[in-house]
């Protein structure tokens, strides 16, 4: 079972969706969150004018893989600066940094999370990684190491709430025949489990290699990108899954895997051969009969 924490949020703007600077109880961290367009908002901020470690990313509106780009820097504002102007860096819409309150990151710190953050990031496959190189860890002694992993624990617990999930494979609980639902097309056999974080397609699952002309354009990427990666691995007519990946709906999840479009309450059924519709149609009437009880 998962920890409950606490995290809290600054606006200095007021503003919902400006400059964010959060912070987690009993950390030394802090983490600025702000847009392209607040860079120059973001670029004054004390935090970044030291040693620290920052992600440039963007937040594809079609679902399909983020493009993110890690570094660091000492101070973080030089380097910031340097890729606001890089054409070449002209894909990210949003950054967010992080540094320590009490200025205890110093360069071999900062490199060593940058190392494990970019190592992380090709692990998980969640992302287009923008970095060519993958950075080396420095040498850290025992302790420092040690703290230094605990900074990365709370750092990557914020980072969802920056808009950045990247790094965390999905938590599909205990996974049991009763939880589990089933497509079944043709061929095309896959397992999936509905969470509080979305739609786990379970690995070992099947795809379709074919793909209809209609099939949206995104959804096309984000199964070239799912092969890409390896997360799908072809094998003769079909691909698998090589591991757990999460959906935003169970339409989404079916129309990937069936390379068309596909109504997921429909495609999706449980082990009573009971599709989502039917199960959520199920849920509402007793909902409804225990309401009356109740009166």
């Amino acid at each position: 079972m998962a920890t409950p924490y606490s995290i809290r949020i600054f606006l200095p703007s007021g503003e919902p969706n400006g400059l964010r600077i959060m912070e987690r109880a009993n950390w030394t961290g802090v983490g600025v969150v702000f847009s392209r367009s607040g860079f120059q908002e973001a670029i004054r901020r004390g935090e970044l004018a030291q040693a620290g470690v920052y992600l440039l990313f963007d937040r594809p509106e079609d679902c399909s893989l983020p493009t993110v780009y890690i570094g660091e820097g000492d101070p973080v504002s030089e380097r910031l600066k340097s890729h606001y102007s890089d054409p070449k860096k002209a894909f990210w819409e949003f950054a967010v940094v992080f540094s320590a309150k009490d200025k205890s990151l110093n360069k071999a710190h900062i490199q060593y999370l940058e190392s494990r953050l970019v190592s992380l990031a090709k692990e998980r496959k969640l992302c287009r990684l923008e970095n060519g190189n993958m950075p080396q860890l420095p040498s850290l002694a025992e302790s420092d190491q040690a703290d230094t992993e605990l900074f990365l624990g709370y750092l990557r617990s914020i980072l969802p709430l920056a808009g950045l999930d990247i790094f965390e494979k999905p938590n599909v609980g205990k996974r049991t025949q009763a939880n589990r639902l089933h497509l079944r097309s043709r061929k095309i056999d896959a397992e999936a489990v509905q969470t509080s974080e979305g739609f786990v397609v379970l690995a070992g699952s099947q795809a379709s290699m074919d793909e209809a002309d209609y099939l949206p354009d995104s959804w096309k990427r984000r199964r070239a990108a799912l092969l890409e990666n390896g997360v799908l691995k072809r094998e003769g007519d079909f691909a698998v899954f090589t591991e757990d990946v999460r959906f935003t709906s169970p339409s989404y999840a079916a129309s990937v895997i069936l390379g068309r479009n596909a109504n997921g309450l429909d495609e999706w059924k449980n082990a009573d051969n009971l599709s989502l519709k039917a199960l959520s149609a199920l849920a509402a009437t007793v909902e409804e009969s225990g309401k009356g009880q109740v009166s």
